[in-house]
């Protein structure tokens, strides 16, 4: 069945009334609040064809009805696709904490979660492409050599070399230049083997060196740096009876504690970081299963991205329950979007 503008609006009433009470909306609340001027007979007809089509559930058999995770998603793709609300500034408040990002960043957690009520939590910056800036080859023995890899996201990597035979420390000078005028402004995926044999070429001999510091740099430059996670306002889930009353809020507690979900949330989001343009901010909205993080099933989750510069981003979320107050959620993240752009171009 068509769903026609009788029925969206009737669905909106049953959510916005389930969003701020919590209870089951019969028809007569819905009779009382819409402007639609019809009887209690035609809407709950109406809400007998949404109920079929998947829109609104009945909890128990006297009950009104709820929103489905099927009637949430219709919503919020409506509410983003009309969206003209005013949303606040939050420019100055973030401001006073932008000298340091972990600093920034924990405050952003916690401005989210006190103007939501919901909780919040913020990864922190990750690099898309890491480059070589600096190598510096250093003799601790005559079998031990100390690399430093210093990245362009001065990120400092260390790591012991053994070495099969002693290099004479004129060699080591001459291996820091060449590697350093060869590599330097490079990713992994640019060092390929005309590279390789570049560097060999101007060494000579210790070719088994070159292949050990190769491999030393090639695993600085991808393997994953542990990821900081801010989070604030997890026991704002306590405040919704639908979250507070399972059995398993204390996984969901657990998980914002131990941070053991983030990785999943990050993981399981459907864009890549930084795959949008500089425009958009990827807010996407995952209600229920949508998540695919088992602990946060009754759940709905609000994500952002952020961008500090060129290849350097992270992402920000909000969770709470599926009644969420998803407008103001959305004018809240856009509007703190905006003000963290113009912090980081300054």
């Amino acid at each position: 069945m068509e769903l026609g503008e009788r029925k969206l609006k009737i669905l909106q009433t049953i959510i916005r009334t389930y969003l701020e009470t919590g209870e089951p909306v019969g028809s007569r609340t819905i009779s009382k609040d819409t402007d639609l001027n019809l009887s209690s007979a035609t809407i709950r007809n109406e809400m007998s064809d949404l109920e079929e089509m998947g829109y609104i559930v009945q909890p128990h058999t006297s009950a009104g009805r709820i929103p489905s995770d099927k009637g949430y998603r219709l919503y919020v793709d409506t509410m983003l696709d009309d969206k003209t609300s005013e949303v606040q500034d939050l420019k100055e408040e973030l401001k006073e904490k932008s000298d340091k990002i972990d600093v920034l960043l924990k405050q952003v957690a916690k401005i989210l979660a006190n103007n939501t009520n919901y909780a919040t939590m913020v990864s922190g910056p990750r690099y898309q492409s890491k480059k070589v800036k600096f190598i510096q080859l250093t003799t601790v023995d005559e079998n031990s050599l100390l690399a430093v890899i210093v990245l362009d996201n001065n990120a400092i990597k260390n790591q012991m070399i053994t070495l099969s035979e002693p290099i004479m420390q004129e060699m080591i000078v001459k291996l820091n230049f060449i590697l350093n005028t060869t590599l330097n402004g490079l990713d992994v995926t640019e060092m390929n083997l005309a590279v390789i044999r570049q560097i060999k070429e101007q060494v000579g001999t210790h070719g088994t060196v070159i292949d050990s510091v190769l491999e030393v740099i090639g695993k600085a430059l991808t393997e994953d740096e542990d990821l900081e996670i801010y989070t604030s306002g997890a026991t704002n889930i306590l405040k919704y009876p639908e979250l507070a009353d399972k059995s398993d809020v204390t996984e969901i507690l657990n998980a914002f504690e131990e941070k053991k979900v983030i990785n999943n949330w990050l993981e399981t989001t459907n864009t890549k970081i930084g795959e949008k343009n500089d425009e958009s901010h990827d807010i996407q909205v995952y209600i229920g299963n949508e998540t695919n993080v088992e602990s946060m099933k009754d759940c709905s989750m609000v994500t952002a991205t952020y961008k500090i510069h060129e290849g350097v981003y992270g992402k920000i979320g909000i969770v709470g329950p599926k009644r969420m107050d998803y407008d103001k959620v959305v004018s809240t993240l856009q509007s703190l979007m905006t003000q963290l752009d113009d912090i980081f171009k300054s």
